[in-house]
């Protein structure tokens, strides 16, 4: 068997990102990656402008601690205000832009208001040149690359991209993914349940995983378990997608067709890994299509989609740098005396203490795990656990984008 890290490797080398690229609004970019760089063509803040409410004042005029300045305009955000005379103040507002001749910002909160009309103020601080002012360019400079080719765009960057009046942005078509799944045993919830038969959850759990990485999906729904149908099915899926994922049928019962359909349709040039639960994972290719065949188990399904399928995804998504979830060291409030070979993912959640407790019950069918938790212990081949050891801890939240 494989290494959980000779997998990976093996699977993100033969990732061939999508080449479409289409434009799109920044509105609707959402969750899309950016094919080209993006250079901002202008700065931003454009001109130094307030980061308070208050008073824009020169700096010398303020340096008794105690100055009276004559209130000579009022310029609110969005407004430009006249050039400033000496000995005077601007009542200004948060984003305004500073007027020329001021060099410092007062805060309304260490000023009091003067005069019989209100057209004083008295500024009891002594600011210093440049304070509470933010200057033109300190955030963004014209000319500079604000998002690179291969960024995958989140909130964040959508907001960017905004900021420097992108409207539009170039970015790689929506990854095709067909799916189906195998075994007479399934039915769908709201129809009757057969003695022997279960309810197909990897529908559910895995058409959401993908639509969480905004992926376009065509459902093939339940496919009978033969050999066949199997075939079928797989050359149908082959036809205009990027990738296929099946669930079920990979193991080496008599009833699992999936493996043989696809050395029958493609080739498969990876199959079973050392971890734990999700060992029968099988990796190849049918036609122009990828090809990743989940195990059936509900949490050897999640977690082998989390660990191996996101990632490959997004590299044919064209991300670029890391697609590896972060991790975190964190203390272990328990025992696993027991090693086990295979790289093990033990699904736990963060205790009131700060330290990870894990489910108590491991098995890769307890789907009731996963929403128990917050996350899974990585823990590697061979390793032991005692209380106060650190793990390797990723949460979920790192694994559902």
């Amino acid at each position: 068997m494989l290494t959980m890290a000779e997998a990976l490797v093996q699977m993100l080398a033969a990732a061939r990102p999508v080449a479409d690229i289409e434009t799109v609004p920044t509105l609707a970019a959402n969750g899309r990656v950016l094919a080209e760089a993006q250079v901002s063509g202008m700065n931003v803040p454009g001109q130094d402008n307030t980061q308070m409410d208050g008073y824009a004042v020169r700096a010398a005029d303020c340096s008794s601690g105690h100055a009276v300045l004559k209130v000579s305009q009022r310029i609110p955000a969005g407004h430009v205000g006249q050039p400033l005379q000496a000995g005077t103040a601007a009542r200004i507002f948060t984003g305004a832009l500073i007027p020329q001749g001021a060099d410092a910002v007062v805060m309304q909160e260490q000023c009091e208001v003067g005069g019989a009309d209100g057209d004083t103020v008295i500024v009891r601080h002594t600011p210093k040149a440049g304070e509470w002012i933010r200057r033109a360019g300190e955030d963004i400079t014209s000319g500079s690359t604000i998002l690179p080719a291969g960024a995958r765009l989140r909130s964040q960057e959508l907001g960017l991209a905004a900021s420097v009046g992108l409207a539009t942005l170039p970015v790689r078509r929506k990854l095709r993914v067909a799916v189906f799944f195998t075994g007479d045993e399934l039915t769908m919830p709201g129809e009757p349940l057969a003695p022997g038969a279960i309810y197909n959850s990897n529908r559910f759990t895995l058409r959401a995983l993908l639509e969480n990485l905004g992926c376009e999906i065509t459902d093939f729904g339940i496919v009978p378990d033969t050999l066949d149908a199997t075939r079928a099915v797989l050359r149908d899926c082959a036809n205009g997608h990027d990738l296929i994922i099946t669930s079920g049928g990979v193991s080496v019962g008599e009833e699992d067709h999936v493996k043989p359909a696809v050395e029958a349709e493609g080739r498969l040039t990876m199959w079973q890994i050392a971890i734990k639960p999700g060992k029968p994972l099988a990796f190849g290719e049918v036609g122009q299509a990828a090809f990743v065949g989940l195990p059936g188990n509900p949490v050897s399904s999640f977690i082998t989609f989390l660990m191996f399928v996101r990632p490959f995804i997004l590299r044919l998504q064209g991300v670029q740098g890391t697609v590896a979830p972060r991790a975190f060291t964190m203390r272990a409030d328990f025992n696993l005396p027991k090693a086990d070979r295979r790289n093990e993912f033990l699904r736990a959640r963060i205790n009131a203490g700060g330290g990870l407790e894990p489910f108590r019950n491991q098995s890769s069918g307890v789907l009731t795990s996963t929403v128990w938790g917050d996350g899974v212990i990585d823990n590697p081949p061979n390793r032991t656990i005692a209380e106060g050891d650190l793990v390797r801890f990723i949460p979920f939240s790192e694994l559902m984008s």
